[in-house]
Parts: C-alpha cells; sequence; structure tokens
C-alpha cells in the first residue's frame, strides 16, 4: 500500500492546504510534501523488482491490484507497481515537488492556501501518471495533471497568462483526444485476446498476434496507424518539433515554481509514455518503418530547439527552448533502440529534470530580485547575487554536458546507445548531427551569462538588488547536489533503469 498512501498523502495534504489560512499554507505544503518524499526515497532503497512493468517474467515493487469498474467486456483496474523506469520518476516528481514549493515562498503572495493546494494536488496525479498499470486508471491521471496547471498559469501567470493557459490546455487536450483514440481502437482490434485495461495484458496481445481488422482496416494497418497517432499524442506532451509552440509560452507566463515542474516534471509525462506504449507495447516490425521518421524529428528538436534560444533575449524562454533541445536527445535515444540509447534517455529524463528545475529557480531569483528576465536589461549580477548566480553557471555548464554532472553522463549514454545502434540506418550520422547542438547550446548558454552576469552593474531600479533569501538559494543547492552526484555515481539510477529495458530489447536482435 506505499504507492497508495504516497497518492493519498498528497490528495488529503492537497485539501487541507487548501483549507489553512493564507499565511501559513506555504510552510504547511512544504512540510506535507517532505513525507511523499521521505517515502519515495525509502521506496528506493527498498526497491526489489525486476524486469519491466509492461512484459512477462517481471516482478513489481510495490503492486497491488483491485477490480473498479466493469466496462462492457472489459475491466478497470485499480492496477499500480513500480520498475526500473519508473521509480526514479516518482523519486524526482516528489524532491522536485518540495523543493518547488519552498522556491514559491518569495514569489507567491496571493492566494497561497489555493496556489500549494494545487501544487499538492498536481504531485499526486504525477506519481499516478508513473505507476498506473490500468489504462484507463492511467488516462484518468494523465488527464487530471492538465487542470491544476492550467489553473497556475491562468490565475498566477504574467500579463499574457490567459492566452499561455488556454493555449497549453488546447494543445495538451488535443493531443491526449487523439491518443486515447488510437488506443481505444487498437483494444477494439484486439477482440477476445484482451478482457481488461492492464497494460501487461495488452502489451501480451500485442507480441502475440496483434489486433485483427477492425472497422474494415487491417490489423497490421491497425498497428501502424495507432503507433503514429499516439506518437503524436505524446510527441505534443514532450514537445518536440514542431508541436512546442505551446511551451515558451506557458514558461514565460507561469508562475516560476509552476515552470519549475512543467519542465522538471511534465514534460517527462510525455517522453515515459512514449517509452512505455510506442517502444515497448508495439513490436519492433511495427517501430521499424517510423526509425528514420523519428530519428530526423529528435535531430531537427535539438539543433532547431537550441536555435530558437540562440535568439532569445528573455532568460525563461532561452531556458525553455533549452527543453525542447533536451527533449530531442531522449527522442533519439529511444529510437535507438539499444541498452544504452533507451536507457539514456530515461537517465536524461531524470537529469534534465533536476537541471531544468534549477536552471528555472536561478532564472526565478533573479527576477524576484531585479523584475526583469532581459538578457539585454542587466549586466554584473555576479557581484550583487554571488551564491545564485554562481549556482546558475553550475547548472547551464550541466546543461552544457560537462563532465561529473548528469547532463554529461546522459549525453554520453543517448550518443553512445545512438551511434551503436542496427536498428537506426545511418546511426552515425544522426548521432553526428545531434553532437552539434551541444556546440550551439555552449554558445547561447555562455553569451546569456557574459551578457547578465558578468560586467559593470548597470541595472537602473528602485530599490536595492542584493543577496537571495535563503529559502530562495537552499533548493537550489539540493538540486546541484543532485545533479553532481549522479554525474559522479550514475549507477545509482542507471542499473535498475537497464534492468527494466533489456526486456524491451529481448524481443529482437537490436
Amino acid at each position: 500500500m506505499m504507492i497508495e498512501t504516497l497518492i493519498a498523502v498528497a490528495l488529503i495534504g492537497a485539501l487541507v492546504t487548501f483549507l489553512a489560512p493564507n499565511r501559513i499554507a506555504g510552510k504547511l505544503a512544504f512540510a506535507i510534501s517532505l513525507i511523499p518524499a521521505a517515502l519515495s526515497l525509502w521506496m528506493f532503497t527498498a526497491f526489489d523488482g525486476s524486469g519491466n512493468a509492461l512484459l512477462e517474467g517481471s516482478t513489481l515493487a510495490f503492486e497491488s491490484q483491485m477490480e473498479w469498474i466493469q466496462l462492457g467486456e472489459y475491466t478497470i483496474s485499480w492496477f499500480v507497481g513500480l520498475d526500473g523506469i519508473s521509480l526514479p520518476l516518482v523519486v524526482l516528481t516528489t524532491v522536485l515537488t518540495s523543493l518547488a514549493i519552498m522556491s514559491s515562498w518569495t514569489p507567491i503572495d496571493d492566494r497561497e492556501s489555493q496556489f500549494y493546494g494545487l501544487v499538492l494536488f498536481i504531485e499526486a496525479n504525477l506519481i499516478g501518471v508513473f505507476v498506473a498499470l490500468d489504462f484507463f486508471l492511467w488516462f484518468i491521471f494523465w488527464e487530471a495533471v492538465l487542470i491544476p496547471m492550467y489553473l497556475l498559469i491562468g490565475i498566477w501567470g504574467g500579463p499574457r497568462r490567459k492566452y499561455a493557459a488556454i493555449k497549453f490546455f488546447i494543445y495538451t487536450n488535443v493531443a491526449s483526444l487523439v491518443m486515447f483514440g488510437a488506443f481505444i481502437a487498437l483494444v477494439f482490434g484486439l477482440g477476445d485476446a484482451v478482457s481488461s485495461f492492464a497494460l501487461p495484458e495488452i502489451t501480451a496481445a500485442m507480441h502475440d498476434g496483434g489486433p485483427g481488422a477492425f472497422a474494415g482496416v487491417s490489423g497490421t494497418t491497425l498497428m501502424s496507424f495507432a503507433f503514429v497517432a499516439m506518437f503524436l499524442g505524446f510527441a505534443v506532451k514532450v514537445p518536440v518539433v514542431p508541436f512546442h509552440t505551446w511551451l515558451p509560452d506557458a514558461h514565460v507566463e507561469a508562475p516560476t515554481p509552476a515552470s519549475v515542474l512543467l519542465a522538471g516534471v511534465l514534460l517527462k509525462m510525455g517522453t515515459y509514455a512514449l517509452l512505455r506504449f510506442n517502444f515497448t507495447m508495439f513490436p519492433t516490425d511495427v517501430i521499424e518503418p517510423f526509425v528514420i521518421p523519428i530519428a530526423a524529428i529528435a535531430v531537427i528538436s535539438v539543433i532547431y530547439g537550441a536555435m530558437l534560444a540562440l535568439a532569445q533575449t528573455d532568460l525563461k524562454r532561452i531556458v525553455a527552448y533549452s527543453s525542447v533541445s533536451s527533449m530531442g536527445y531522449v527522442i533519439l535515444g529511444l529510437i535507438a533502440f539499444t541498452q544504452f540509447g533507451i536507457g539514456g534517455a530515461t537517465f536524461q529524463m531524470v537529469s534534465h529534470g533536476l537541471i531544468s528545475g534549477l536552471m528555472f529557480m536561478a532564472v526565478g531569483v533573479i527576477y524576484n530580485a531585479t523584475h526583469t528576465r532581459m538578457v539585454t536589461d542587466m549586466s554584473g549580477m555576479a557581484d550583487k547575487m554571488p551564491i545564485a548566480v554562481g549556482i546558475l553557471i553550475a547548472g547551464a555548464f550541466g546543461y552544457m554536458g560537462l563532465p561529473l554532472m548528469s547532463g554529461f553522463a546522459a549525453e554520453y549514454f543517448i550518443f553512445f546507445g545512438a551511434f551503436d545502434s542496427t536498428m537506426l540506418e545511418y546511426a552515425p550520422i544522426f548521432t553526428a548531427l545531434a553532437m552539434f547542438g551541444i556546440v550551439i547550446v555552449a554558445g547561447y548558454l555562455l553569451f546569456a551569462m557574459q551578457r547578465t552576469l558578468f560586467g559593470p552593474y548597470r541595472l537602473e531600479t528602485d530599490y536595492e538588488v542584493g543577496r537571495a533569501p535563503l529559502h530562495d538559494v537552499a533548493p537550489m543547492f539540493v538540486l546541484l547536489g543532485l545533479i553532481i552526484a549522479l554525474g559522479v555515481a550514475p549507477e545509482l539510477i542507471f542499473e535498475m533503469i537497464t534492468d527494466a529495458v533489456d526486456p524491451i530489447l529481448a524481443g529482437g536482435d537490436f
């Protein structure tokens, strides 16, 4: 019942925080959030699962299953469990939520109880996305994440918050409908081979002959159609080019703590779903025709996202477009279909969650002090805010792939796995093109830091810009410590990740 406890604590905590007075809501929410964080860390140390949650022969950790609803001939169950892919993402969610709440104490000074209640509600549903093993249960959590994030952007966001919130909601909701329709058609095509929406049962049926004809469409065509539709639905959530346009608007208008969760965890919903559904559930002969197009999308996202970041003058937009580029690496690792490729992609999900969270926190701390994020307005911030600026520089070097930081380990795993791929034709060329993105990343980050952090101080304000308070920099120290820990000892999570990746590859010669 540990998973249920995690979700229940976050949900009950959200309700309690909603009802709490504003003056104590932030501290109360932080105290409550420490419970799921501590529980998830204990689960990490006590993890005894093996294999992949969707494939036969696996041993799930903290598994529980109970019939819930009978929907015609299909059973919907409360079915949850953890493997080496989902557990690191659950820990990332709980830890980042606690740190995001602490980082909110300075910028959030209105309707605090509602704000922190929504953050805890997001946490509960994010955990649900990563642990659910029944499609309907998973989809409920998946959709429930949208509502509180829409409210966080639309109520506490910047001047164009309503536009950004509506754009975020429409893009992601339409994508969810496309994905949902494709999956349901696939299940109906499987016919009597499945009697529930349990993901392991559906995966077994997909690998054991797949669907038959449905609505006049052959089983082979149906699988190809479902693969494409589900990929597009998840690609919007990632997001990859050309479905990325909602992300910079959402980040720029969102309050900093919401940006931390959006970049740190919500984007990982899309890549996690791609791994679970498209690259685990479907047989390799369905994936193979789409390998080159998906690899091209990945490389374009890496290069184009980095080029867009190079053209920005708003620090938040720079970090937002960096996320588009970073998620391109994840897609490349997944389509490489090797142990290091898929394992590195999963490692990159965790690494990017930590680094992007750190970067958005650092930009938020500078904005709290200066009330501007424009590169052209700032200079010499290192003299005024040395600690916050030092952490920002460290986070930027993590983004660039500095050795002994998690970004380097993630990119090395992905490049090694992609270069060695036998499923991806012209793998060395795609890998080399993606590696060029690192040069562009270094260019725009170094340029932005040079303009804003060094040189003479020239920001004209009516107030004194000084050192950030402890509760603003403490979460960044924690994130930086985790980034370095995973860079120095990637085996902390990489071994459990590859244990869950190996069964995916066992069905082919890749």
